[in-house]
C-alpha cells in the first residue's frame, strides 16, 4: 500500500511532512503525509510540467472545488489546498479502505446485498454532486474506496460543471474508456446521466468481476460503449432490469439517482453489515498499517551525489503479531472517517534552526560510565503522543493497539487492555488508571472505567455520562486529581462526519466518587486538542498547541466550576514540538520554553520573568522544575543545557563543553535526580552532573518520553518501539 519516497521527493509540501508514496501517474504524485497538528492525509501534487499550464491549473482548482462539494460523507474530506502554489497541491483525509477493484480482487465478486448497498450509497453521492451542477466524468472501480461506513468517491481530476465544455481538451484523458458513457465516448457533452451510466458499469464489475464492455484497446472499448450491448453475464437476476436501464445508450432513458437509491437500498443494517469478512479484514489491516514504520526514502542513483538515507527499523516480534492479529471489530470501526483526524502529531525532533549533530551513543563497553538498564521492554506508540503513566508501583504504556501495565521494579507485564486503541483514552491520578469508551450506535454516552493498577480489574462501577460522544473520536482524557477526572469531550452521539466532529466540544469534569458531571465549559475546537493538563493550587492548568502553530495557549480554570481564570498565548513558532511532555509547575509558577524561557504566575497568568533574548537563533526546550531550579535545553550557536532560578529566572549554570557534540531533543522533558539531570538527546539520555555541569555519560536508547517512579529510584522512558528503565541518581 505504501511505497518509499524517492531521493528527489520533497521532505514536505507547505506544512505537511511527507511519509511515503501512495501512487504516481501522468498527472502527479499522491503522498501519505501528516500535518503539524498530527492529522494523516493523502496529499496530491501535480507534475511540474503541468503546473505551468494555466488550463491545467484551472482544472486542478475545479477538482478541489468538486471534492469539497461531495464532502466527507461521500468523498475524501478536503483538509487544505493551494492550487496557486508553484506546485499545486491538494490534501484530503486519508481514507481507510481499499479501492473497489482491490476489494473484488480479495475474494471475487461481491454478494448481491453488498452490491445493492454500494450502489445506493454511490447513487446518493452522485445526487449530491449533481445537485451542485457538477459531474464526475471518471467514475470507475479504482475511484471508489470501500470503507466500513460506506463508499467514497475520489479523483475529481476531470470533474467539471455540467454544460461547461471549455476544459474538455487540455491534453489530459477525459475519462476511462471501459467506463465512459456513450456521449462521452463520442466527444459530446457528458450530462449527469453519464455518471449514472458509469455507475452501472461499476456495479456490474462489483457483481461479476468484469466490466460491461470487456477489455482491449481504447478504440475497441469506445466502439463497444457507443454501439454494443453490455455483457451482463453473472449479474444477479434481480439487478438485471435496473442495470440494463442504466446502461441505455439514450441518456434520457436512464433512471435518476433518486430512482436508483429507492430500488437498491434494502433499508436494513449499516453499510459494514453488508461487507464480506475479507473486505472488513482488509479495512482493519489498513487502519493498522498506517501506523507501522513508513518505507525509507530510496537512495539516489549511483551517479548522484545525494547521500543515502538510513532504512527504517525492522518490525519487532510484537509489531508483527499485531499486524497479523489485532481486534477486527475495533479496527474496522476505526476505518472510514473515524480516524480522519488521526492525532499522530509527529513533528521534527528539534526546532527550526537547530543543526543536527551526530547521534550520541557511547562506546559499546560503556566506558563513559553509563549504567546497565534495569529492564527493557517493547512499545508500540508510533505517534509518541503521551508519557508513560504512573499509578503506584505500576507504569502504564498507552499505545496504538492496547494499554499495557508493567511492574516498575522489573518491567514484568501485569496485564493489558485491548479495548484501548488510542493513547488519549487513558489517564491516571497516581492511584488508579481511568479508561474512556463510548457507544458507536445510539445516543451518546461517555463511559469511564476505574482499573486497579496491579490487576487491571475494575475497582469501581463504570461511570456513564450521558450526552457526550465517549468514543476515541469524541473524547480525550486529560488528567485526574482530587477525585475529579478532566476531559475534552464532544456533545452528541458518535459520528463519522468530520464536520460534525468539529462541533460541540467542551471541557468537562466528572466526579469519580459519585459518577456525576461536575461542570462543562465550551471548548472551541481548532483542530488541536489540549495536550497538557495538571492541577495545581486549586487550578486546572491547560496548555495546548494553537491551530496557527505560531502560539502556545495556556489557561487556568477553577477546579470545581471550570470557570476560566485567565489565559495567555505565548509566541512559539515551533508550537507543535511541545508534546507530549508535562507542564512544569511549582507552587507559584508554570514554566514554558520557546523563543524564551518563561515563568507565568499561577494567580493571574502574568509573566513573572523571562530568560533569553528572543532572537531567531536561540530557543528553549521543554523545562523541568525541581527544588527552586528550572532546567531546560538551550539552542544557541552551540546547543547545551541550562539551569536558572525559579523565583527570578537568574542563571545558575550552563552546561560545560563535552568531548563530543550532543544534539538536544527539545520535545523531551528532563528528569531531575539528586546527582544528575537526565536530558534527552539524539540517540540517548545524557546524564548531566550537577557538580561538574558536564555530561558524565550518555545511555543509548530511542526512549525520550521520561518519567521518574514514585520512589524516585528509576527513570522510565518510552520510544516508538522500546521502553527502558535505568537507575535515578
Amino acid at each position: 500500500m505504501l511505497s518509499p519516497l524517492t531521493h528527489d521527493d520533497p521532505a514536505a509540501v507547505a506544512t505537511y511532512r511527507l511519509l511515503a508514496r501512495l501512487g504516481s501517474g501522468g498527472m502527479g504524485t499522491v503522498y501519505l503525509a501528516r500535518t503539524p497538528g498530527g492529522r494523516t492525509v493523502a496529499l496530491k501534487t501535480v507534475h511540474a510540467r503541468l503546473a505551468t499550464d494555466p488550463a491545467f491549473r484551472a482544472r486542478f482548482r475545479l477538482e478541489t472545488d468538486a471534492a469539497r462539494i461531495i464532502g466527507a460523507r461521500h468523498g475524501a474530506a478536503v483538509v487544505d489546498a493551494d492550487p496557486l502554489a508553484e506546485t499545486p497541491w491538494l490534501a484530503t483525509e486519508y481514507v481507510l479502505g481499499p479501492p473497489l477493484d482491490d476489494a473484488v480482487a480479495l475474494g471475487g465478486p461481491l454478494p448481491e446485498p453488498t452490491v445493492r448497498a454500494l450502489g445506493a450509497a454511490l447513487a446518493g453521492a452522485l445526487a449530491q454532486l449533481h445537485s451542485s451542477d457538477v459531474v464526475h466524468r471518471d467514475l470507475k472501480p479504482s475511484n471508489v474506496l470501500v470503507t466500513a461506513y460506506g463508499p467514497k468517491i475520489i479523483d475529481f481530476g476531470i470533474a467539471r460543471a455540467a454544460g461547461d465544455d471549455h476544459l474538455t481538451r487540455t491534453g489530459a484523458a477525459a475519462g476511462t474508456p471501459a467506463y465512459m458513457s456513450p456521449e462521452q465516448a463520442g466527444g459530446e457533452e457528458h450530462p449527469p446521466a453519464g455518471d449514472v451510466f458509469a455507475l452501472a458499469g461499476v456495479l456490474v464489475f462489483a457483481a461479476t468481476g468484469h466490466g460491461p464492455f470487456g477489455t482491449g484497446s481504447p478504440a475497441d472499448l469506445l466502439y463497444r460503449v457507443r454501439h454494443a450491448d453490455p455483457d451482463l453475464t453473472g449479474v444477479p437476476d434481480t439487478l438485471l432490469p435496473l442495470l440494463t436501464a442504466c446502461l441505455a445508450k439514450d441518456a434520457a432513458a436512464r433512471p435518476t439517482t433518486a430512482t436508483l437509491v429507492a430500488h437498491l437500498h434494502d433499508g436494513h443494517g449499516d453499510f459494514a453489515d453488508h461487507l464480506p469478512p475479507l473486505v472488513l479484514a482488509d479495512i482493519a489491516r489498513r487502519a493498522h498499517d498506517v501506523w507501522l514504520p513508513t518505507p525509507h526514502r530510496l537512495p539516489a542513483p549511483a551517479a548522484s551525489a545525494l547521500a543515502e538515507t538510513v532504512p527504517a527499523p525492522r518490525l519487532s516480534r510484537r509489531r508483527l503479531l499485531t499486524a497479523g492479529g489485532g481486534t477486527l471489530l475495533g479496527l474496522a470501526a476505526a476505518g472510514g472517517g473515524v480516524r480522519t483526524w488521526l492525532n499522530s502529531r509527529d513533528t521534527p525532533t528539534e526546532p527550526t534552526g537547530t543543526s543536527p549533530g551526530p547521534t550520541a551513543i557511547p562506546a559499546t563497553t560503556a566506558s563513559d560510565g553509563s549504567p546497565a538498564a534495569l529492564w527493557r521492554g517493547e512499545s508500540l506508540d508510533p505517534e509518541e503522543g503521551v508519557l508513560p503513566l504512573l499509578a503506584g508501583d505500576v507504569v502504564g504504556f498507552p499505545e496504538k493497539v492496547e494499554f499495557r501495565a508493567l511492574a516498575v521494579e522489573d518491567g514484568t507485564e501485569l496485564w493489558s487492555e485491548g479495548m484501548v486503541s488510542e493513547p488519549h483514552q487513558v489517564t491516571t491520578d497516581g492511584t488508579f488508571f481511568y479508561v474512556s469508551a463510548g457507544l458507536l450506535e445510539g445516543p451518546g454516552a461517555l463511559l469511564i472505567r476505574t482499573l486497579d493498577p496491579r490487576t487491571g480489574k475494575e475497582a469501581a462501577r463504570t461511570i456513564e455520562v450521558k450526552g457526550f460522544d465517549g468514543t476515541s473520536n469524541g473524547t480525550k482524557l486529560l488528567t485526574a486529581a482530587g477525585g475529579l477526572l478532566f476531559a475534552a469531550s464532544r456533545l452528541g452521539s458518535h459520528s463519522v462526519d468530520s464536520d460534525v466532529n468539529e462541533t460541540g466540544w467542551h471541557l468537562i469534569a466528572v466526579d469519580l466518587g459519585t459518577g456525576k458531571e461536575v461542570w462543562r465549559q465550551v471548548y472551541p475546537w481548532d483542530g488541536v486538542r489540549p495536550w497538557l493538563a495538571q492541577v495545581a493550587d486549586g487550578r486546572l492548568i491547560l496548555g495546548k498547541n494553537s491551530s496557527d502553530l505560531e502560539t502556545f495557549l495556556v489557561q487556568a480554570r477553577e477546579v470545581r466550576t471550570g470557570r476560566q481564570l485567565w489565559k495567555r498565548r505565548l509566541p512559539l513558532s515551533d508550537s507543535a514540538l511541545f508534546k507530549p511532555g508535562q507542564l512544569a509547575i511549582d507552587e507559584r509558577h508554570a514554566y514554558f520554553g520557546g523563543d524564551r524561557l518563561r515563568a507565568l504566575r499561577l494567580t493571574d497568568g502574568g509573566i513573572a520573568w523571562e530568560y533569553g533574548s528572543g532572537s531567531a537563533g536561540t530557543s528553549y526546550g521543554m523545562p523541568a522544575v525541581s527544588d527552586g531550579v528550572v532546567y531546560a535545553h538551550e539552542n544557541r550557536s552551540t546547543p547545551g543545557f541550562l539551569a536558572v532560578t525559579a523565583d527570578f529566572g537568574v542563571r545558575r549554570w550552563t552546561e560545560a563543553p563535552f568531548g563530543r557534540s550532543l544534539t538536544p531533543n527539545f520535545r523531551g522533558t528532563p528528569v531531575v535526580g539528586e546527582k544528575y539531570v537526565y536530558a534527552p538527546v539524539a540517540g540517548g539520555l545524557s546524564a548531566i552532573d550537577m557538580t561538574t555541569k558536564r555530561s558524565a555519560w550518555v545511555f543509548p536508547t530511542e526512549a525520550w518520553r521520561l518519567v521518574a517512579d514514585k520512589e524516585r529510584t528509576r527513570v522510565i522512558g518510552a520510544g516508538k518501539t522500546s521502553a527502558v528503565a535505568i537507575p535515578l541518581a
